[in-house]
């Protein structure tokens, strides 16, 4: 027979079951913490210390027709338990992103005897294995499986190759990068040239020595190599030589005009009149010009790693969108390699990356990236007066996503979205730090100007910040706090609360750059001759047709939608990414067609009938939108400081 328990019984049940639930709680956070303890002892922390010996590594990259890096290595070791680790977190990507799934093949062995190994449980790029007594050192073979898709681009070809040691490489774990010394050699295919920030210390045929490098450097130094190649020198005279590194799919793209050649060196000029200093003993310019090559654009403190199409100078007159790309890899050896936010520094390679300054980091250098272009000639002020517009009609239309996402929040993207396409890019955004912390700045510069009576500007705050320590290239770290007091000891403001309104909140005034420096945006029916080359240009972010001011939708050359804006006209019909444009008011598809469909429905009341096919099916939707073609402009505005005139003008 059962029975109900008095009130007392009750109570001192439940506090018994409390109490006997605390206890096991206790249990498992105990048991998790051991686990988690466990889980990190596995992988040796890394510790600044010097690594015994030196690590000798040669790459045999001769395989152009196959695409396999072959690569062997000889590591000083000591007895008992040893971690190798492959490089995790990349400089420049911001993320976890390094390829371990293209690494096969690997062999250990010491004294020709093989090695067991052991892949970590919860790190796939860690591998375990014990040393046995009496051996000094390892040898580890391995081949790293290069990218061979049309559409990511090749790593190699038959004529050229972009080779990063990050790729090709097991270091020690338990280490600094910077306390490891590797001993570099590569073979390259027959007859070769090559750029790369190593220096050579001997050649035998198509084999090169390096002299030894710490590790951190010789990641932050990869390699360009190819049949056809031309060095540049673009700093002639100067005490430190900056090189442009060329390869090409042929001969006739590495001709340059003496214009070109002009405004290309006076790149270097304006950026170290800019900065007041340089943090390198010699600059190269990695450079590949190819249909081939996957196209490239990441920072090194020494180089930088460039990659466009074949006719950046054949095709010079209708290239201007592409001109920015040296300028703003080129700034990332002050911003970003030699200044650095301390939590994006590491250790080493595996350790995890934070990125919350990058509205710093690329934001700011995305800022000096157009301006140096348009100072050394390589843009037109009206070309970077069009390109500016381009970045501001953004802000102003197509980044609905700052309703619930903060400019800072997106400096996770890298690690969340790993630069993978979206559904909704407008709503999602993408790393707008880039282009809104770029926005940001020019309304910081603007600001200076206004504070000192156009006296000083965001130069000197270049100047002091990035420019310090003139001839260093030991990376100097900063915080929020760095870049707040910097700015006041340009000039005293309350720096701290306008950052945070602009990188913090939801809805940042990111448009007030614009109106502080002089200047208004206004939407025409005309494109301009910046926006014309960007939209046919033939990289694959690229050849688009952007309609996202008017309609609210970009398209391929094919007509297949990749964005459309959220809340737009065609987003409220029912249009979705990734559905193909068929026809347009009955007409078969075409970018002209579009064209005169919504120039014509801004003198009718009628919607603009668009028919799609998506996942296997048609449907025809009618998109209410009746105030034209819109393209973005900058003008001025009279009785204003034209600042922005102001701040592209060559350095004397």
């Amino acid at each position: 027979m059962s029975r109900v328990p008095s009130a007392g019984s009750q109570v001192v049940t439940l506090r018994t079951f409390s109490r006997l639930a605390i206890a096991i709680a206790t249990a498992l956070a105990a048991g998790t913490a051991f686990a988690q303890e466990t889980r990190a002892a596995e992988v040796p922390p890394p510790q600044d210390a010097p690594y015994v010996g030196t690590v000798n590594i040669h790459v045999d990259a001769s395989d152009t027709a196959q695409g396999i890096f072959r690569v062997h290595e000889t590591i000083p070791v000591k007895p008992g338990a040893l971690t190798l680790l492959y490089p995790q977190w990349i400089p420049g990507d911001h993320s976890p992103t390094g390829p371990i799934a293209m690494l096969a093949g690997l062999k250990l062995t010491a004294n020709g005897q093989p090695l067991m190994w052991k892949r970590d449980k919860y790190d796939v790029y860690a591998f375990h294995l014990d040393v046995p007594a009496g051996v000094s050192s390892i040898d580890a073979d391995f081949q790293y499986l290069s990218g061979r898709t049309d559409s990511e681009g090749f790593e190699i070809t038959d004529r050229m190759m972009d080779m990063e040691w990050s790729k090709v490489s097991l270091y020690p774990a338990g280490y600094f990068s910077r306390g490891i010394t590797f001993a570099p050699s590569v073979t390259f295919a027959h007859g070769w040239q090559f750029g790369t920030a190593l220096e050579t210390a001997s050649q035998s045929g198509d084999t090169v020595t390096f002299k030894p490098v710490t590790y951190n450097n010789l990641v932050d130094s990869p390699i360009y190599a190819g049949l056809y190649f031309k060095r540049v020198d673009l700093n002639p005279g100067g005490k430190t030589p900056v090189h442009l590194d060329i390869v090409a799919d042929e001969p006739k793209y590495l001709e340059m005009t003496p214009e070109q050649l002009t405004v290309h060196r006076a790149l270097v000029t304006q950026a170290e009149k800019l900065f007041g200093s340089h943090h390198y003993d010699h600059y190269d310019f990695l450079f590949s010009l190819s249909e081939q090559l996957g196209g490239n654009g990441t920072e090194h403190h020494q180089s930088s790693e460039d990659g466009l199409g074949t006719d950046y100078f054949t095709g010079w007159k209708d290239a201007a969108p592409d001109r920015d790309l040296l300028a703003h890899e080129y700034t990332h050896s002050w911003n970003g390699k030699f200044r650095r936010p301390a939590d994006l520094w590491t250790p080493n390679f595996n350790v995890p990356m934070g990125d919350s300054l990058l509205w710093v980091y690329e934001g700011q250098t995305q800022y000096w990236g157009f301006v140096l272009t348009a100072r050394a000639g390589m843009w037109s002020p009206q070309e970077f007066l069009d390109a500016l517009a381009m970045v501001a009609a953004n802000y102003d239309r197509n980044r609905v996503g700052f309703q619930w996402r903060t400019l800072e929040d997106t400096t996770n993207d890298p690690t969340a979205a790993r630069r993978s396409s979206l559904p909704y890019r407008s709503w999602q955004m993408s790393e707008d730090y880039y282009s809104g912390g770029q926005m940001m700045w020019l309304e910081v510069d603007a600001k200076l100007r206004a504070l000192t009576h156009d006296q000083k500007s965001l130069d000197d705050f270049a100047r002091a910040f990035f420019g310090v320590d003139n001839g260093s290239y030991v990376t100097k770290t900063y915080t929020f706090d760095d870049v707040v007091a910097a700015l006041n000891g340009v000039a005293p403001f309350d720096w701290a609360s306008f950052l945070h309104q602009r990188v913090g909140t939801l809805n940042p005034p990111l448009e007030n750059g614009i109106a502080a420096t002089g200047w208004k945006l206004v939407y025409t029916d005309q494109e301009s001759a910046y926006e014309k080359q960007y939209n046919s240009r033939s990289e694959p972010s690229r050849h688009l047709y952007n309609f996202a001011w008017s309609i609210g939708l970009t398209m391929n050359d094919k007509g297949q939608v990749n964005d459309v804006r959220w809340n737009g006209p065609a987003f409220k019909a029912g249009v979705s990414t990734g559905a193909t444009l068929v026809a347009v008011n009955g007409q078969t598809y075409s970018n002209d067609v579009l064209k005169s469909a919504i120039a014509a429905a801004k003198d009718s009341k009628a919607p603009i009938q668009l028919l799609l096919q998506y996942q296997g099916s048609y449907r025809t939707v009618p998109v209410d939108y009746h105030d034209g073609l819109q393209y973005p402009h900058l003008v001025r505005v009279n009785g204003t400081p034209d600042y922005l005139s102001e701040i592209i003008a060559p350095r004397k």
